[in-house]
């Protein structure tokens, strides 16, 4: 084929795209999604959320609605975590794994009741986990994906006080409690979940019914500090937390024991796809570990950068910034555990490599932030 000929795909655009624009938003391509980075800066939108109340839009999220009266017994065995404890109203974390038990995809399960999950699965996975789900469901359980969809994520200390102003009984959800509730007369799942670290509420349903909202949320909670915040932001807020992405700590070569998410893998279940492979990594071992990592002196670690001990590569970074909270450059990423000598768990070896300079590194337990510990730092 003539290369001058090719044609790039357009990419998607979310209802609230010419809100982005008119708020002076920095739009770049993500996932087949025209997204806005940030708004006013990073920091300024990660210091928000930290202390006030930040608004995402993350309606390039898929949302899968798998129905029927064998919805939980197919989720059941498709899903690493336990989906037959998890009562109406809650939600939990999953992983979708392969026969091979690597990682198809991770996601939230959200039961609004025995017959009807939703599920929020990865923008950039959503065809494939649908050709992966479909043909494993059970004869009495149907997926659908939502018409029109939207989403928004509303996030930080105030949050509960913005989501005050448009229905007090979103503020009674407990955490991973979700519910479907009228918001300006019409029906939204609210659910008490995020991916920043702080409290906070991700609305979901047609765009019809989010926009309006949208609109009120930002009138009401501006006189609360609720500020626009773009994937800049939502990046280094999930990374001081310690959450796993797919396409960086999590993809189809990387196992979830591998990515320390063994708590949301229930080998105790009789069956789920992937499990005798995890059940074999289990016995015998992973061959790698996820690490997080703080730098000693400064610098700003990034994706591929190599994780050394030493002196010698043992590893590469999957995730890297400059942690606004904590002042430093912070990261995780793989490491071989073959490669590693005994003396790995007590001598503090690490460096990374970044532009060809080791950076000297201490080994971080996740999260890096813990609430109320540390004081954002200019």
């Amino acid at each position: 084929m003539n290369e001058s000929l090719s044609v790039t795909p357009a990419l998607r655009r979310t209802p609230f795209h010419f809100r982005h624009q008119q708020n002076g938003a920095r739009l770049v391509p993500f996932a087949g999604w025209e997204m806005p980075v940030q708004f006013e800066s990073v920091m300024a939108e990660h210091r928000a959320v930290r202390e006030r109340a930040g608004i995402f839009d993350i309606s390039h999220m898929g949302q899968l609605w798998v129905t029927g009266p064998g919805a939980q017994e197919s989720l059941q065995k498709l899903l690493t975590n336990d989906i037959g404890g998890l009562p109406a109203q809650r939600g939990l974390y999953a992983l979708l794994c392969n026969e091979e038990g690597m990682v198809v995809d991770d996601l939230y399960v959200y039961c609004l009741d025995p017959q009807r999950y939703l599920l929020i699965v990865n923008a950039s996975r959503v065809s494939v986990d649908e050709e992966w789900i479909r043909p494993r469901l059970g004869l009495d359980t149907k997926m659908t994906e939502q018409p029109q969809p939207a989403a928004l994520a509303v996030q930080g200390p105030a949050a509960s006080e913005v989501m005050a102003k448009i229905s007090k009984e979103a503020c009674g959800l407990k955490k991973n409690g979700v519910a479907e509730i009228p918001l300006m007369d019409m029906e939204v799942v609210v659910a008490r979940t995020g991916y920043t670290g702080e409290d906070g509420f991700e609305l979901f349903g047609p765009a019809g019914h989010l926009f309006p909202v949208y609109e009120f949320l930002m009138k009401e909670g501006k006189p609360l500090g609720l500020v626009n915040c773009g994937l800049g932001a939502r990046d280094t807020l999930r990374l001081e937390m310690g959450y796993r992405l797919y396409g960086h700590e999590l993809d189809d070569t990387h196992s979830p024991l591998e990515a320390g998410l063994g708590w949301a893998v229930k080998l105790e279940k009789p069956f789920f796809v992937g499990r005798g492979a995890l059940v074999k990594e289990k016995e015998g071992g992973s061959r790698r570990r996820l690490m997080g990592f703080q730098l000693q002196e400064r610098g700003v670690p990034r994706e591929k950068c190599e994780i050394c001990f030493a002196g010698d590569p043992v590893g590469y970074v999957t995730s890297g910034t400059f942690s606004p909270t904590l002042g430093a450059g912070i990261g995780m990423g793989y490491v071989d555990i073959g490669l590693l000598p005994p003396t790995a768990e007590t001598n503090p070896e690490w460096t990374i490599r970044i532009h060809g300079r080791a950076v000297p590194a201490d080994r971080a337990a996740l999260p890096f932030y813990r609430k109320s510990v540390l004081p954002i730092t200019n």
